[in-house]
């Protein structure tokens, strides 16, 4: 997303990384929480200036940057602010890959403690080779016990499920 690389350039620029990072986080939540804002943009008789105006007025709202406010009225000029989620999602991954993070997303049947949390990084961190984790945790009641987690094409299952089920396959095959 062209839109993501260029405040993320200019976001790098000027030290803001993080709080941009979550202003964006924060404007595409709650465009998608009200499904009336998110009609209001997707309306194609609405002209852009108007979307401009809604999209700088609630920037302004929630006290977003002066950053934040000129990229979320333009993306609304352009017709795009139904693709801020997309935006912040693609800015948090330019974000992450300059840190060296990676995010892991992890479902679990009951929360996990802090130390479990700890451990889990840890492991996943050495398995990654060495970037920082973050944990994306998700309590799953679908499972039966363990995890999951996922970070792209990389699947660890840990669940009570996976392991029942490898246990079932090598008594299969015998």
């Amino acid at each position: 997303m062209p839109y993501a690389k260029a405040v993320f350039e200019i976001a790098k620029a000027r030290a803001q990384v993080e709080a941009i990072g979550r202003e964006l986080d924060t404007v595409a939540e709650q465009i998608r929480a009200e499904p009336t804002l998110h009609d209001f943009f997707a309306r194609p008789w609405v002209t852009p200036a108007v979307k401009r105006g809604a999209a700088v007025e609630i920037a302004t709202r929630l006290g977003l940057s002066q950053l934040t406010r000129d990229l979320v009225g333009l993306v609304a000029t352009q017709g795009r602010a139904a693709h801020l989620t997309a935006i912040a999602e693609t800015f948090r991954e330019l974000v992450d890959r300059d840190l060296g993070r990676v995010r892991v997303q992890v479902r679990t049947a009951v929360a996990m403690t802090d130390d479990e949390r700890a451990m889990l990084a840890a492991r996943l961190q050495r398995t990654l080779g060495g970037s920082q984790v973050i944990l994306e945790e998700v309590v799953d009641r679908g499972l039966l016990g363990g995890f999951i987690a996922e970070s792209g094409s990389y699947l660890v299952d840990g669940s009570l499920e996976g392991q029942l089920d490898r246990m079932r396959q090598r008594l299969e095959k015998g």
